[in-house]
């Protein structure tokens, strides 16, 4: 690569701040989704029995005993999906940018179409990552830690999906959600690697390998031969 081919791809800067928050809003869901846990452990239980009680809508002098835990409830949910939210957008956003830094005509469309069509969102997403990756032209030996952070990323996210669906589409009476702790630690474990990979790609954008350290690229078509000297003949 040429180095004024070089200061092209680096033009626009590093999505550092994107990249912050996406830390953000990543901590923010997990302590979201911990304090929703820890109020199911603490009061759940006894307030899905109040709230079955009074057949889902208290009144009267016994409704002051529950409405205050379930408001608070109900504030920790609207946090739970806000902060998912959040984490999502900041997330895009920063991938939208990381792939701009790679290439700047690159549009947006196709990362959102990879994340919001269903079905396509289980496969996609990491193939879109490791192409950021990849044009980020990282260091020729970093290729297998890599793939296995992703694909720890991958799985622990996918994890998390299918646990967090279980418990909601399960019909348990003596639950409000049947969020726990084993869902907790998965999201945990996802944000924290998800954060890993946005930090990884982040931090070769902003100091590139060495040309020499960068996997070659192949040229699309072979060299001409060259021609041979007059008088000679191959």
């Amino acid at each position: 690569m040429a180095r004024g081919e070089n200061n092209v791809r680096y033009a626009q800067a590093p999505p550092t701040k994107a990249a912050s928050a996406v830390y953000v809003t990543l901590v923010a869901q997990v302590l979201s989704l911990g304090s929703l846990v820890i109020f199911e452990a603490v009061r759940g239980r006894r307030l899905a029995a109040q709230l079955a009680a009074f057949g889902g809508r208290p009144h009267g002098a016994d409704a002051e005993a529950v409405v205050g835990a379930v408001t608070v409830f109900a504030v920790l949910v609207m946090l739970v999906a806000g902060t998912t939210v959040a984490a999502a957008i900041a997330y895009l956003t920063w991938l939208v940018r990381a792939r701009q830094v790679n290439d700047l005509s690159a549009p947006s469309r196709p990362v959102l179409t990879a994340w919001l069509v269903p079905g396509l969102n289980l496969v996609a997403p990491p193939v879109f990552v490791d192409e950021v990756w990849r044009g980020s032209h990282p260091q020729i030996d970093r290729r297998v830690r890599w793939l296995a952070l992703l694909g720890a990323w991958w799985v622990s996210w996918l994890a998390t999906l299918v646990l967090v669906g279980s418990r909601l589409f399960e019909s348990s009476p003596g639950d409000l959600t049947g969020i726990g702790v084993p869902e907790l630690a998965c999201l945990s474990l996802a944000a924290l690697l998800c954060a890993a990979t946005v930090r990884k790609i982040t931090d070769i954008q902003r100091h590139p390998a060495p040309l020499a350290a960068v996997q070659p690229v192949r040229p699309l078509v072979p060299p001409a031969p060259e021609s041979a000297p007059l008088g000679q003949t191959g």
